[in-house]
C-alpha cells in the first residue's frame, strides 16, 4: 500500500537511534520494526548495548546542570513549541504511528494530539514550580524548593508511542530533568520522531538521548547507574517488579504504570444505550491493547442478556481492517503471540459455560486480525488475574452490589474500572470502594492530560499527568535562615 498519508510517515521515520542529539546507525543489520496488518518490514533500528547507553547517561549528566537551572519559562516555552512542531506534524507522526503499531490512522492522529496535550500542560506547570515559606518554632524562616531530581530513564511501551513518551518527557523538561529514553523495539520510530522535534524546538541536544535495542542489556546499564536517579516504566508487572529490584541499590525515585484487568460494572438502573457505547469506546482503542481497557464486565442479572445483546449487535458492526483503510476502527494486534493469547482466553472462557454472541475466531483478513469478541456467562477468574490485551469482551452477570465490588476488587491488579448507574449515591460507594487508581463513572474514557494517572497494588504507583505528574521529577529542598 502507497497512500499519501503511509508516506507521510515514511518521510518522518528515521532508522537510527540518538545520543545527545547525534544519529546511531546500526552497525549490523540492527532490529527490525514491521507493520502488524502485513507482518512486512518497514525499518530497521540500530541495535545499542552497555557502551552506547553509558555514553547517553554521560550526555544527559552533562547537560543537566545547565538545564535545571534555565529559567522555568524558558522550559515552558520549549515545550510549547515542542507541542507546535508536534501539531504541525500530526499527519506525519500519525501515519507513523500506524505503519509501526498497526493502529486506525484516525486513532494514531487522535493519540498524536494527546501526546501534544501534556506537552502544552507542562508548559504551564513549569511555570508554576511554586515552594513554601513557613514560620520555624526555633524562630527561624524555613523556606522550601521544588528541584529537578536528576538524569532520568524514561522506557515507554508499544501501544502508546507517542502519548507514553510525552508524558513523562513533559513534566521531565518540565522540572528541569535530562532524560535517556528506552522505547519498545517494535515502536521506535515514534519516539525518534518526537525527539527530532524536541531538538528543532529548543531542547538542548545533551538532554535527551533515544537509545534503541536489548530491553534487559539497556534497561541494566541504565538500573545499575548511580548518576540516573528517576526511572519511570510503563509496561507489565513482572518486568516492572525486575526493574524495581534492579533499581534498589542505588535507591532511585522509581514510578511504575504497570498492568491492569479493569472491572466494567453496569448496574440495573443504568442507561444500558449508553453503557454499551462507552464500553465499545473504551474496549477497542488500540484493538483493546491498553492497561485501561475493560478487562471484564459485570452486569446486573436482571438486565445481562439485554445488554449483552445490544453490545454483541453493535460489536459486530465495527470495520476491522489495515491502519490506512478508510473507516477502520479496529486493526491488527502487535504481534502474533498476542492473537494466540486471546484465542486462549476465548477457549477458558468457553469451557467455563460462556457463550459467544459476537465474533470468536480470527479474522478473515489473516495475520494478527482477531474479530471483535463478546461472550456471555462463564467464569470470570481468568479475566480478574490476566489481561487479555485483545478485542475480546466476557460479559458476567451478578446479583448484588456486594457481590460485584467483592469480585471487582479480587485482583492482584488496580489500575482503571467502570461503573454504570444513575444512582448517585452508589455511584460515590462504588468509585469509593474499588480498588483501583482511576474510576469512570458512565464513561468509558478517563485520560486526558488533566486527570492523575495510575494504579494501586500490582499495577503500580506514581502518578502521571495533572498536577501531580510534576511531582515524580522533583525534589523537596528546605533551607532554613536564622534571621537575626
Amino acid at each position: 500500500m502507497n497512500t499519501p498519508n503511509r508516506d507521510a510517515g515514511l518521510a518522518l521515520m528515521r532508522q537510527h537511534a540518538l545520543i545527545a542529539g547525534e544519529p546511531v546507525a546500526a552497525n549490523g543489520q540492527g532490529i527490525a520494526v514491521d507493520d502488524p496488518a502485513t507482518g512486512e518490514v518497514i525499518g530497521w533500528i540500530p541495535d545499542l548495548g552497555a557502551a552506547e547507553t553509558e555514553r547517553a547517561i554521560a550526555a544527559a549528566v552533562e547537560a543537566f546542570p545547565d538545564w535545571s537551572r534555565s529559567d522555568p519559562h524558558r522550559r515552558a516555552a520549549f515545550l510549547r513549541e515542542w507541542a507546535r512542531l508536534v501539531d504541525e506534524n500530526n499527519e506525519g507522526l500519525g501515519a507513523l504511528m500506524a505503519l509501526e503499531n498497526g493502529k486506525p490512522l484516525e486513532e494514531a492522529r487522535g493519540e498524536v494530539a494527546y501526546a501534544s496535550s501534556f506537552l502544552k500542560w507542562f508548559a504551564g506547570e513549569a511555570e508554576r514550580l511554586i515552594g513554601e515559606t513557613q514560620d520555624s518554632p526555633l524562630g527561624h524562616v524555613i523556606l522550601t524548593f521544588r528541584e529537578a531530581i536528576g538524569p532520568c530513564a524514561l522506557i515507554t511501551p508499544w501501544n502508546f508511542p507517542t502519548a507514553m513518551l510525552t508524558r513523562k518527557l513533559g513534566p521531565a523538561f518540565a522540572a528541569g530533568c535530562t532524560a535517556v529514553v528506552k522505547p519498545a523495539s517494535q515502536t521506535p520510530f515514534s519516539a525518534i520522531a518526537l525527539a527530532e522535534l524536541a531538538y528543532r524546538a529548543g531542547l538542548p541536544k545533551g538532554a535527551l538521548s533515544i537509545v534503541t535495542g536489548d530491553a534487559a542489556t539497556i534497561g541494566g546499564v541504565l538500573t545499575a547507574s548511580p548518576a540516573i536517579r528517576k526511572l519511570s516504566f510503563t509496561g507489565s508487572t513482572p518486568v516492572g517488579r525486575k526493574l524495581a529490584e534492579q533499581c534498589a541499590p542505588t535507591l532511585k525515585r522509581v514510578s511504575m504504570e504497570l498492568g491492569g484487568a479493569a472491572p466494567l460494572i453496569v448496574f440495573a438502573d443504568a442507561d444500558l444505550d449508553l453503557a454499551v457505547a462507552e464500553t465499545i469506546r473504551g474496549k477497542f482503542r488500540n484493538s483493546g491493547q491498553t492497561c485501561v481497557c475493560p478487562n471484564r464486565v459485570y452486569v446486573e442479572a436482571s438486565v445481562a442478556e439485554a445488554y449483552a445483546k445490544k453490545l454483541a449487535a453493535e460489536v459486530a458492526k465495527i470495520p476491522v481492517g489495515p491502519a490506512f483503510e478508510e473507516g477502520v476502527k479496529v486493526g491488527p494486534l502487535i504481534e502474533d503471540k498476542a492473537i494466540a493469547k486471546v484465542e486462549a482466553h476465548l477457549e477458558k472462557v468457553k469451557a467455563s459455560g460462556g457463550r459467544v454472541l459476537t465474533g470468536g475466531a480470527r479474522h478473515a483478513l489473516g495475520g494478527r486480525f482477531f474479530q471483535p469478541t463478546v461472550t456471555l456467562g462463564g467464569d470470570d477468574k481468568l479475566f480478574r488475574d490476566e489481561e487479555t490485551f485483545g478485542p475480546l469482551i466476557p460479559v458476567f452477570p451478578f446479583d448484588s452490589e456486594a457481590e460485584v465490588l467483592g469480585k471487582a476488587n479480587d485482583s492482584e491488579f488496580g489500575l482503571a474500572s467502570y461503573v454504570f448507574t444513575r444512582d448517585l449515591d452508589r455511584a460515590f460507594r462504588m468509585g469509593r470502594g474499588i480498588e483501583a487508581g482511576m474510576c469512570g463513572v458512565n464513561t468509558g474514557i478517563i485520560s486526558t492530560a488533566a486527570a492523575p494517572f495510575g494504579g494501586v497494588k500490582a499495577s503500580g504507583y506514581g502518578r502521571e499527568g495533572s498536577v501531580h505528574g510534576i511531582d515524580e521529577y522533583v525534589d523537596i529542598k528546605q533551607v532554613t535562615l536564622a534571621l537575626r
